[in-house]
């Protein structure tokens, strides 16, 4: 099976965990610290931490790539 050349630049989700992000250029930040479920068609949750409150609540990994990395 050939593999789309796109796909080698999507980390693998458990490379994530420990690293933080934003929701979008300006929202708060969050940390990624563990795997959820993995969906049917491919995406999976993953357990986040946002940093301003400490809740912890699940978000779509697909999701995760599109927010920036935090600094």
């Amino acid at each position: 099976m050939n593999q789309h050349p796109a796909a080698s630049f999507i980390p693998e989700p458990q490379a994530l965990i420990g690293t933080c992000r934003r929701f979008g250029p300006f929202g708060p930040a969050y940390e990624i610290i563990g795997l959820g479920k993995e969906e049917p068609l491919g995406d999976r949750w993953m357990q986040i931490r946002v940093l301003e409150s400490g809740e912890v609540v699940d978000y779509k990994f697909s999701d995760i790539l599109d927010d920036p990395k935090e600094r």
